[in-house]
């Protein structure tokens, strides 16, 4: 029997007949894991979660949660699956347990069942002496925890998390890992999670797969997608206007050389030697280094070197900034 409880075969969404959002994507998603989508917002992420918990019907492929098909057993899907949306959904009207015992009500729980669950989410996310305010009230952080709560009313055994600390500040952010870590380790449960932010998916996801038009690019955990860069990353820029590439490459260790508008991306094993080295054989050349840095493979790094830019760099679509403008100002209360 497999491990997996999510399954995704080609899976496809084309918006207007010409908008290909996302394209015939494959991955599988083991079970008891946090498994993320990395990449800019407008990639495809937030499409493919919707397709996943049945909000829209593939243009082409197949998935399946838990082994329900994700169109023709829609009702099953829903009832084992929890979604935390990267927008707001909680009533400002209502407290934050009147809001999770509404959750609970729409899943059909009894309300002597949903009371007692709704106290003890209350407890996990830290908002047992906010329970009686109305969601008006709340910080960023504190709605974004109550839904965290909201999405764990019906116990789900997989939980979808999209761009979940979206707008929050550093020690929020921090806060909410802590939460879902805690998730995956005390109730063993599977998570799929989307992000842009780099270093949320380095410190959460057991493996990550970096999305780009649609496209999967590359799957793997965060450490093996690093390693396999080869090597430590070392950036050049020199006072001369010239190509100074092939003096670079014949330096021992260095493997790769790419000239970036006049800035040198140099893979090379053991940095810390190889840099001097560089420095010294440009230094005989008669070239003036003005500029260098070293650093280990990171998660960015990964994303450029498959990619061809920095995941910073890249542009979002239209629809993608006007979603996240709205959650940030949310979020800051604005």
């Amino acid at each position: 029997m497999s491990d997996n409880v999510i399954v995704a075969e080609g899976l496809t969404k084309v918006f207007n007949r010409s908008l290909v959002a996302v394209d015939h994507v494959n991955f599988s998603v083991e079970d008891g894991e946090i498994y993320g989508f990395l990449g800019p917002n407008g990639a495809g992420k937030t499409t493919t979660i919707n397709m996943l918990i049945t909000v829209l019907k593939p243009t082409e492929g197949k998935a399946s949660v838990l082994g329900f098909d994700i169109i023709k057993q829609a009702n099953m899907v829903r009832k084992v699956i929890g979604v935390v949306p990267q927008e707001y959904t909680a009533d400002e009207d209502l407290t934050g347990y009147e809001n999770i015992i509404l959750c609970a009500d729409l899943y059909g729980i009894p309300r002597d069942v949903s009371k007692k669950r709704a106290l003890e989410l209350l407890e996990l996310v830290e908002l047992t002496e906010f329970k009686d305010k109305r969601v008006e009230t709340y910080s960023g952080g504190m709605r974004r925890r109550l839904e965290l709560a909201c999405g764990l009313i019906n116990r789900p055994k997989v939980l979808f998390l999209d761009e979940p600390t979206l707008g929050l500040d550093v020690q929020t952010r921090t806060a909410t890992w802590n939460y879902i870590r805690r998730l995956k380790k005390e109730y063993g449960m599977t998570l799929f999670m989307t992000t842009h932010y780099l270093e949320e998916a380095d410190a959460l996801c057991d493996r990550i797969a970096i999305i780009d038009h649609g496209k999967i690019i590359v799957t793997g955990a965060p450490s093996e997608l690093k390693e396999g860069l080869g090597g430590d990353i070392i950036t050049i820029s020199i006072k001369e206007n010239a190509d100074v590439s092939e003096i670079i490459r014949d330096v021992k260790n260095v493997k790769e050389v790419k000239n970036e508008d006049g800035a040198y991306r140099i893979k090379a094993e053991a940095g810390e030697v190889s840099a001097p080295l560089i420095i010294e054989a440009l230094r005989k050349r008669g070239y003036t280094v003005t500029k260098l840095s070293l650093t280990e493979p990171t998660l960015n790094e990964v994303y450029l070197e498959y990619t061809g830019r920095a995941i910073r760099d890249t542009e979002e679509s239209k629809e993608a900034f006007i979603s996240q403008r709205l959650t940030l100002r949310r979020a800051r209360g604005e």
